[in-house]
């Protein structure tokens, strides 16, 4: 099914309205996820286990987030203007994988699915997906952030987008690589399921600051170009009555602006779980010490001692001390 190509300027009402679209994979994929999840969540509470609500509205949130993405008149927009497509895939690939992440689905599937049936073969099925080497490498920093960064500089420098565009199955592929490439790189760093590989707080940190350098250089490059890198978007854009290079500079503004927002707000997130984990560390710590000793705290005042005894002489031992002197009698 062929989408609606609007030819008339957009004023902010018009994202929102529901008109015709290609099919809707990734809403009917974000209605999949939110029903599968309610199920697990609505399965733990009645059977009185504990599951947090915010990791339920987060998820949900993300889900919402998705088909809205996709699903309202925005989607048809995004195949006009090339900063509405822009902001379709910051959102797919900034906004909405955290919240996916935050909502920890890979515990609750471990957690709420039954280990009879279907649910035993499904659980047996994801756990050897987690232990697969795939796995391990996909959410390594060496897949993950160059599989991250060509989504913006592989597919607008090297002139893949072009041809991909140019039918609506690329278009919507293009939109579900975004929504992948997301994930893969969130998981490291957000994540507190079980992974196959964990990432100490200092890589993810690093992670974070070196896609932000390296995705506000491509938007301000966006923003200082004089030539159009994607040449399918001329065409509609002109229509609508717009200038293209005005509407490839606001894609470039929206990717340093709200490109940026995200990815400054998950290295709060991780700097903050750094320090919380590092606090807890410390005062577990000392209260090992103060129930068991530390060695170390032995062995440096045994290093006093044997300095003190070097310098007046061993310390006598009650059974060496000389008994105190008696009284004299009386005259």
């Amino acid at each position: 099914m062929t989408p609606w190509i609007p030819d008339v300027a957009p004023a902010f009402p018009d994202y929102f309205a529901v008109v015709p679209g290609a099919f809707p994979v990734l809403p009917v994929f974000a209605g999949l996820l939110a029903v599968l999840y309610i199920a697990g969540a609505v399965r733990m509470w009645v059977r009185r286990r504990r599951w947090s609500v915010w990791r339920t509205l987060s998820f949900l949130i993300g889900c919402a987030l998705l088909a809205a993405t996709t699903g309202l008149a925005v989607e048809n927009y995004g195949y006009a203007l090339m900063s509405v497509f822009m902001f379709q895939q910051l959102t797919l690939m900034m906004a909405i994988p955290p919240l996916l992440i935050l909502g920890s689905p890979g515990t609750l599937l471990l957690r709420a699915t039954p280990h009879v049936g279907m649910g035993r073969t499904a659980l047996a099925v994801a756990q050897a997906g987690l232990r697969s080497r795939l796995a391990r490498w996909a959410l390594s920093p060496w897949a993950a952030l160059p599989l991250y960064l060509a989504a913006f500089y592989g597919l607008y420098l090297a002139g893949f987008a072009d041809s991909i565009l140019g039918s609506t199955a690329g278009h919507i592929a293009l939109e579900v690589a975004f929504l992948g490439a997301g994930v893969i790189f969130t998981i490291p760093i957000l994540s507190s399921d079980p992974l196959p590989v964990r990432l100490s707080h200092g890589g993810r940190a690093l992670d974070v600051f070196a896609e932000a350098a390296l995705h506000a250089f491509f938007g301000v490059f966006l923003m200082m170009a004089t030539t159009m890198l994607i040449t399918h978007f001329v065409a509609p854009t002109q229509a609508m009555g717009l200038d293209p290079i005005e509407d490839q500079q606001l894609a470039g503004g929206l990717a340093w602006s709200y490109g940026e927002a995200p990815t400054l707000l998950m290295l709060i997130y991780v700097m903050h779980r750094w320090f919380r984990e590092d606090t807890a560390r410390s005062e577990a710590q000392d209260r090992y010490v103060d129930i068991h000793g530390s060695s170390e705290l032995d062995d440096y005042n045994a290093y006093l001692q044997k300095l003190r005894e070097r310098d007046i002489g061993p310390v006598p031992t009650f059974s060496q001390r000389v008994p105190p002197r008696s009284r004299r009698p009386s005259a």
